[in-house]
């Protein structure tokens, strides 16, 4: 029986097992939607499935350089145990040197991709099986050039520091690459520098600063020229907190990130700049579940 890219679409959906699993299992089963399911069951594929459901807002974040590329990849698992454990912290560093190797365009297509003679997808099987646990991996970004990468708190914050310079890749570049990377770990910049804040990003923290003095009694009645002029003076305060170039550096406050920069490129006698940068924090934007276990089991007893 033949099947379409609709009937492994709508596998999925059903299953909530991966792209090429559902292909799979179809193609075993020549196209009979019953028996992939039953398929994947017996592989311990729709199992996982079933606990895709709960939240995986734990895990590791991976940053590494391998030549001239450089990934940075999240994996979430549902328990900080799980996190913890030597063999997954095993996945997730395959996950990005498999991100490295193949240049997946997406998730999918990592999961798709294989390292060392086996499927991705069969690697995180194995993780899946171990713990019963959901695993995801969530998210990568891969980048070619000289970069530098840093890992915070034992994989919560994975930065990289791409650069841009004409010097070959030696220590000093490698420290002062740590040390933004470090700042940008802590400081959580919005932006590379003030021509990346997307216009709409500036209007719209303009309008909140017209409303802040709008609600101030001393402000409100001055002239919109007067408020024109403290709102720019106050965008420059916010390029100053979120623009990571013209952040104070943590190091020595006497500096902006981009003095700092530049200090290093003379002393080295060429040019620097930072190219562009990624920073991962684990279960950024994920809603945790809370448990209440008092109301859990007085619910239980009653």
């Amino acid at each position: 029986m033949a099947f379409t890219a609709k009937d492994v679409q709508a596998l999925r959906e059903k299953t909530g097992c991966g792209m090429m699993d559902c292909k799979n299992a179809l193609k075993e089963t020549d196209g009979n939607m019953d028996a992939a399911v039953d398929y994947l069951r017996e592989k311990g594929l729709a199992s996982q499935a079933k606990k895709a459901s709960r939240v995986a807002a734990e895990g590791q974040v991976v940053a590494l350089v391998e030549g001239d590329v450089a990934a940075v990849i999240e994996v979430n698992s549902e328990t900080d145990f799980v996190a913890g454990n030597d063999e997954f912290k095993e996945f997730v560093n395959l996950c990005a040197k498999a991100v490295v190797a193949n240049a997946p365009a997406d998730v999918d297509a990592l999961l798709a991709s294989e390292y060392e003679g086996k499927a991705v997808s069969a690697y995180m099987e194995d993780i899946f099986l171990k713990f019963r646990e959901n695993i995801q991996v969530r998210r990568f970004v891969r980048i070619e050039g000289k970069t530098v990468s840093y890992v915070h708190a034992g994989g919560k914050i994975g930065v990289l520091v791409e650069l841009a310079t004409d010097l070959p890749m030696n220590d000093a570049l490698v420290a002062m690459g740590k040390n933004v990377a470090m700042q940008v770990a802590a400081m959580n910049p919005g932006y590379l520098d003030q021509a990346s804040v997307p216009a709409e990003d500036l209007e719209k923290e303009k309008a909140i600063l017209v409303a802040q003095m709008k609600e101030d009694p001393k402000m409100a009645n001055k002239p919109d020229a007067v408020l024109g002029k403290i709102v720019e003076g106050k965008i420059g305060k916010f390029y100053k907190e979120n623009c990571l170039v013209e952040q104070q550096y943590v190091i020595d406050g006497d500096l902006t990130v981009g003095k700092y920069v530049d200090s290093v490129a003379k002393e080295l006698g060429g040019a620097v700049k930072i190219a562009s940068f990624v920073r991962f924090e684990k279960g950024e934007g994920i809603e945790k579940r809370v448990d209440d276990f008092a109301n859990e089991v007085a619910s239980m007893i009653k």
